[in-house]
């Protein structure tokens, strides 16, 4: 558990730059949240924690991209090199919306709801912070 960072934004960033993801507890119900929050939406308690996140869940949904952001152009995907945005359920509970990396994003028809995913951590100090999660192929989340 870490108490000294800020529940911000930036704090959450900055953890995924250092290779740990972390979300929000409530202490009164013990819901978790990601992205962390200041206020649990299930009691509306102020009394929230942090805590470390094993960053393991699977595919719930998904959509693969051909005409992207400035910046996921900037990291080479365009027409011809889609991308995939989709949303995970996360062991712990909390859903997110994140890219999606390992997958044949040409063959959509390929890429399997429940397929188990594990956070991506973004290489070097350089790299934008962005919350991604590798596909593990071929396993299907329990």
């Amino acid at each position: 558990m870490v108490t000294e960072m800020e529940f911000t934004s930036a704090s959450f960033y900055q953890a995924l730059r250092d290779k740990r993801l972390m979300g929000t507890r409530c202490k009164g119900c013990g819901a978790v949240y990601l992205p962390p929050r200041q206020v649990c939406f299930q009691c509306r308690s102020a009394a929230l924690e942090w805590v470390s996140l094993t960053g393991k869940g699977k595919l719930l949904s998904f959509t693969t991209i051909a005409v992207g952001t400035n910046s996921m152009i900037s990291q080479g995907y365009d027409r011809n090199r889609h991308y995939c945005c989709g949303i995970v359920e996360l062991d712990e509970g909390p859903r997110v919306c994140a890219l999606i990396v390992g997958l044949d994003t040409q063959r959509p028809d390929s890429i399997q709801i429940g397929t188990a995913v594990s956070i991506e951590f973004p290489d070097g100090e350089d790299k934008p912070s962005s919350l991604a999660f590798r596909a593990r192929t071929g396993h299907k989340a329990s």
